[in-house]
């Protein structure tokens, strides 16, 4: 790969949240990489060497972030691009994918839907279907957070992050797997309308949720990853599930503390060390994967703490 398109982010320790539980909580700042969100590890990656092999196209499927790091790759790469999205997608959003050169298309309304469409149209195009979470070298890419956690304090005994499709969580399994991090627990949080994966470990095999609900739109895949199910199953993974108002709760804490705007997708993992989740009890060192988003301003995170009575 001749350039990577994402930067190695700052790994800080939040002191509010180290005093308040007695141990020290480190924050993965994901939300500072240059589009908002760690999607840009992996499929900066993915398109990158999709160019080295010769595509001219790029086609994407994601209601967020995931499309728009692909819309920024193909910025970076000058590769055109066309982003599918479902209807559900704020107006902003798509202005934002837009504003990176790429074009829109609104199909569908679950990101299911979308990305049947966008994958169709890809065959079409002879493009790189670019999956929000579903390949190999979007794990490969993700997988760096690890690499670079371990270069600054070595091994937490957590690590906590939220899940969607699952491409974070398997990248930061294959980071775990390679540095044989076997003491170090990873904690997947997902929300309550969200939980295909916590659904799946309970029965045992992979569930496909009837509907998405909530506000985490952006974790909002109704079958997780087969890879992340597996994984989850042979590495011991931690399933919790937060409600969206303990997501929303930890986004207002977050930006109060921290000075940070991040989406309830990533709420949802900062909640777990926000309400002192007993999933943390032995943990001493814990990183949160602070996942970021560009799905969330002051607007929306004022108008979700009304709508759920947050206090």
């Amino acid at each position: 790969m001749s350039n990577e398109l994402h930067i190695q982010t700052p790994l800080i320790e939040s002191l509010s949240l180290s005093q308040r539980w007695d141990k020290q909580v480190f924050l993965k700042m994901e939300n500072m990489q240059p589009t908002s969100s760690f999607k840009i590890r992996g499929i900066g990656l993915l398109c990158q060497t999709g160019k080295d092999q010769g595509v001219r196209y790029f086609v994407s499927s994601s209601g967020g972030n995931a499309g728009y790091a692909a819309a920024y790759a193909g910025r970076q790469l000058n590769i055109p691009t066309t982003v599918f999205v479902p209807s559900t997608t704020p107006v902003d959003l798509v202005q934002q994918i837009e504003a990176q050169g790429s074009e829109v298309r609104i199909v569908g309304d679950v990101w299911d839907e979308t990305h049947a469409a966008a994958l169709r149209f890809s065959q079409e195009m002879d493009a790189l279907y670019v999956s929000p979470f579903d390949h190999p070298l979007i794990w490969q890419g993700h997988s760096t957070i690890v690499d670079e956690i371990i270069q600054e304090i070595g091994a937490p005994d957590a690590i906590v992050l939220s899940v969607g499709g699952g491409g974070l969580l398997c990248g930061v399994l294959e980071g775990v797997q390679r540095h044989n991090l076997s003491a170090t627990r990873v904690i997947a949080v997902e929300t309550e309308g969200t939980a295909s994966l916590a659904a799946s470990l309970k029965v045992g095999e992979l569930v496909t949720l009837d509907k998405i609900t909530g506000v985490a739109k952006t974790l909002g895949a109704k079958t997780v990853a087969r890879q992340a199910f597996e994984w989850s199953r042979r590495y011991a993974v931690q399933s919790v599930v937060v409600s969206d108002a303990e997501a929303i709760t930890a986004c207002l804490r977050f930006a109060d503390e921290h000075r940070c705007l991040v989406e309830p997708a990533c709420g949802a993992s900062l909640s777990v060390a926000y309400q002192r989740h007993e999933v943390l009890e032995s943990a001493r060192r814990i990183v949160i994967i602070v996942c970021g988003g560009i799905g969330t301003s002051i607007k929306l995170l004022q108008t979700w703490r009304n709508n759920l009575a947050v206090v």
